[in-house]
């Protein structure tokens, strides 16, 4: 049995499936079902909270790096994993600064 497009329900009386081609069809929804995760408020508000993590995995370092140099611990391991975690955090978020600003950039550069 041959597939059906559903744009091609369009004398149907149904509000059902009215409503289904308007959520589904490529000539109204040309961008297709719009999900909350994709939208730029949640991505927005996801990169802050990168930056947050950031921040908190380079204090921990910093305090971890001072407890070392005052002899308050010996012990290194917490020290080398602190600023490993920084480090992986902050290139990360890097990365991901140059990817934004790279799309920004591309975005100016665009003829209308």
């Amino acid at each position: 049995m041959a597939s059906l497009d559903i744009s091609q329900l369009r004398n149907v009386s149904s509000d059902v499936i009215r409503n289904a081609e308007h959520l589904n069809s490529k000539v109204y929804n040309v961008l297709g079902p719009q999900d909350d995760n994709n939208s730029f408020a949640n991505i927005f508000g996801r990169a802050m909270e990168n930056i947050n993590t950031t921040n908190a995995y380079l204090s921990d370092a910093e305090n971890e790096e001072i407890k070392w140099a005052l002899g308050q611990t010996n012990n290194t391991h917490d020290l080398s994993i602190a600023l490993q975690k920084a480090q992986t955090a902050l290139q990360y978020t890097i990365a991901v600064r140059d990817r934004a600003l790279s799309a920004y950039r591309e975005i100016t550069q665009m003829q209308i």
